[in-house]
């Protein structure tokens, strides 16, 4: 088969997300505006049910990361939004930076657990999660990882049994009374755990719109949430305290202040700047139309590596179940018998062939920042497992079926080397 260049995530952005910009740029309002505003709403509606009425039950953003990070100073934990340093919150150690740096932003203490031995899975380990819970726990940031939602009912379970422990310290941690849950969904719009969408199961969940994302803005994210309830935790304070969070503390957005004589404002709170503009709102707008044909293509392609890889022995991901449905957004194999050094063999393999690969993850305890946190991967074992012998294959929906045989065709060839069974 020829040779061909295969790229690992490259975007998929045609025609229409260029009109949408080209629309935005002549309308003479690019920064957070109407645009903006629309694609909250049609984020909400596919979310959660929003019909029109009150504020959408999302807020879009500059990332998935400003999202997580928003959704701890809204609960008040740290320091800085009322909690304390003691504060603490738990996420896996299988996962990317963002999933604990945010955490560390907010001045409470990080908690790892390992993730799951479950072949097929790389969620984190619920027994650890009920055993690391503890009188100061806040909250718990599962990851959807590979967009496959992990089991939110078992992490319920966990924190509803945990209830006894809890010390709430803001009006939020009061009105829940149990440590929250907080979705890194980043990998995960589009997916749905027992018919309900990824984005209303959760109490706060994260997306990420990311340049290599499933559904993109160039770089973007948002902040979703179950409702609360109460005056203090009403959707519409919610949606007010997370625009002030996002804007500078700023009680009037821009597009407000553009009505005659309403040019007065006040900053409330000396916080941050992480809103979406409206050009990067009319690529979502766009990509929204497109976005189920795009989802069905990752499901069609997983199809076809799913029956070529599987009978090899190739460990992979379940994407698809009866109670949950993944987003497709990532296809990681591992690779039995082989070691990393093995595993990035193939890689460079792969790559002559012209074929970019990727790894999902390399555990946070094995990066220098975490080192510093005191953090030890020895103490991590099935992360590092899972992370020893994991090779990405590209899965986006600019490959046609001719790129995905000749994927197919080129690892099955390479795998054929160090497999011995075959």
């Amino acid at each position: 088969m020829e040779k061909r260049n295969i790229k690992f995530s490259p975007p998929d952005v045609g025609e229409l997300e260029i009109k949408y910009v080209a629309e935005a740029m002549r309308s003479g309002w690019i920064t957070t505006g109407p645009r903006t505003k629309e694609l909250e709403k049609r984020i909400a509606a596919r979310v959660n049910g929003y019909g029109g009425e009150g504020v959408p039950r999302c807020v879009c953003l500059n990332s998935a990361t400003a999202a997580l990070e928003l959704a701890l100073r809204l609960l008040g934990v740290g320091p800085e939004e009322g909690g304390s340093a003691e504060d603490e919150v738990i996420t896996c150690a299988y996962t990317y930076t963002a999933s604990a740096s945010v955490v560390v932003h907010t001045g409470a203490k990080l908690v790892l657990v390992d993730c799951t031995d479950k072949p097929g899975s790389v969620e984190l380990d619920y027994d650890m999660l009920e055993s690391a819970i503890t009188e100061r726990t806040k909250a718990v940031i599962p990851v959807d990882l590979g967009g496959i939602p992990c089991d939110y009912d078992r992490i319920f379970e966990i924190v509803e049994r945990k209830r006894g422990l809890f010390c709430p310290a803001s009006p939020m941690q009061k009105k829940l009374g149990r440590v929250a849950v907080i979705a890194d969904a980043a990998h995960a719009f589009g997916a749905s755990y027992k018919g309900t969408p990824v984005g209303n199961v959760a109490d706060f969940t994260a997306y990420s719109f990311h340049a290599v994302k499933n559904f993109t803005v160039a770089e973007g994210g948002a902040l979703l949430w179950r409702s609360f309830g109460g005056d203090e935790c009403s959707d519409a304070e919610i949606y007010r305290r997370i625009q002030l969070y996002s804007l500078h503390g700023q009680d009037k957005d821009a597009l407000s202040k553009t009505k005659l004589g309403a040019w007065e404002y006040d900053i409330v709170g000396t916080w941050y700047k992480c809103n979406m503009t409206d050009i990067m709102a009319a690529i979502g707008l766009a990509q929204l139309e497109r976005y189920p044909a795009m989802l069905e293509r990752r499901r069609n392609i997983i199809g076809a590596y799913d029956a070529s890889f599987r009978p090899l022995g190739v460990e992979v991901l379940d994407h698809y179940r009866e109670d949950r449905i993944s987003s497709g957004h990532l296809y990681i194999t591992r690779v039995p018998g082989v070691d990393r050094e093995g595993a990035n063999e193939i890689i460079t393999k792969m790559a002559a062939c012209g074929i970019a690969t990727n790894v999902h993850y390399k555990p946070l305890p094995m990066h220098t920042a975490y080192k510093k946190l005191g953090f030890d991967i020895a103490r991590y074992p099935h992360s590092y497992d899972k992370f020893k012998n994991c090779i990405t294959l590209p899965l986006h929906t600019l490959l046609s079926d001719e790129d995905v045989s000749y994927i197919i065709e080129n690892y099955t060839d390479i795998l054929r080397e160090y497999i011995k069974i075959l």
